[in-house]
């Protein structure tokens, strides 16, 4: 089915991982002191502070739970309207999570998150340890539960990814960009436009927050160079082959720079993919079986070590060389690992 663009400005949504912390934040409130806040409103990552109205509150001896309602804004998200529940209770030492209904658990190497792990990610669960400290701490478990998650996953790439029993809280900045290549294009063209108006000569495009922080710091780039790029390689190098600046850096972490070295100008992981069979020519033959069958790029990286990013990088480069046609512009492409260290560096 095809999901036309809401007419006007597109609204940003919230995370998983932002209800989940908003969820938590809200149950603990309620086991501490009985009360629960309503609205409650927590501090992201990058500083905003939304407020989230609760759909559901719970409490008995030891617990609490509360649950909020998923607004993606005008992103065509798959758990858009959706309710994430929160459980505290009282148990363990220190901050533990567990995995409720409809939220998934790790069975395959090469995530962030270790085997066995509830599948959330490490962004989420920072956010909901500090609302647990800020609140004066306390040694509890956190259930996250989403109703239909599991059915909803199979909408996803979570069964793939070997991630079973339910959907993944995800989220890095806590904020939902809304979906639209149209749109989002659009703004990297516009963000083009304002850095050569401003005479920048090196602009930057990375596919998260983590590599476009790494990158940012590595060359000493004003914001106003750091384009808004997201997985939309192409719809940047496109823009900048007729629009030439003097230099361009994409960057991002090694799974996008892999498909970014196979070809895709689309990053997405709905609509690319990393292909083992291309990954496996850089294996010893002895690891050819091994590589071919991983899970994700991440687990091929730590098999085959660093060298391995700087092989792929250069390649990378090169494709980048090629959609930019002969243009002006030196380019140079960084792989920035999940801790946002850079690996490797073409250019």
């Amino acid at each position: 089915m095809r999901i036309e663009k809401p007419e006007g400005e597109l609204r940003r949504g919230w995370t998983t991982g932002a209800c989940a912390a908003a969820a938590t934040k809200a149950a603990f409130a309620a086991l501490r002191t009985g009360t629960f806040p309503d609205p409650v409103s927590i501090r992201l990552p990058k500083g905003e502070t939304p407020s989230f109205a609760l759909a559901l509150e719970g409490k008995g001896e030891g617990w609490a739970q509360a649950g909020i309602v998923k607004d993606a804004g005008d992103d065509p998200d798959v758990t858009h309207g959706c309710t994430v529940i929160a459980t505290v209770r009282r148990r363990g030492k220190g901050v533990t999570f567990k995995a409720g209904d409809g939220v998934g658990t790790v069975t395959k190497a090469g995530l962030p998150i270790a085997v066995g792990e509830p599948a959330i990610n490490p962004i989420p669960r920072e956010m909901m340890r500090k609302v647990i400290e800020e609140q004066g701490g306390g040694d509890v478990e956190i259930e996250i539960s989403i109703p239909d998650g599991e059915a909803l996953a199979q909408k996803t790439w979570n069964p793939r990814l070997g991630i079973l029993g339910g959907l993944s809280i995800l989220g890095t900045t806590g904020i939902v960009h809304p979906f639209s290549c149209a749109a989002w294009i659009a703004s990297i063209h516009r963000g083009v436009d304002v850095a050569r108006a401003m005479g920048l000569a090196h602009i930057a495009g990375c596919t998260g927050s983590t590599s476009e922080d790494a990158v940012r710091a590595h060359f000493k780039l004003p914001l106003e160079a750091m384009m808004d790029m997201g997985d939309f390689a192409g719809g940047l190098l496109k823009y900048v082959r007729k629009h030439p600046v003097a230099r361009v850096t994409i960057g991002g972490g090694f799974g996008k720079i892999t498909k970014l070295a196979q070809g895709a100008m689309d990053l997405h992981s709905g609509r690319s993919q990393v292909d083992f069979e291309w990954l496996a020519k850089f294996a010893p033959v002895n690891l050819h079986e091994d590589v071919k069958s991983a899970n994700t790029a991440q687990q091929v990286l730590e098999m085959l070590g660093a060298g391995l990013a700087s092989q792929v990088v250069g390649v990378a480069k090169l494709e980048v060389e090629k959609i930019l046609r002969g243009a002006p512009v030196a380019a140079d492409v960084i792989i920035v690992d999940r801790a946002g260290k850079i690996i490797a560096h073409a250019g």
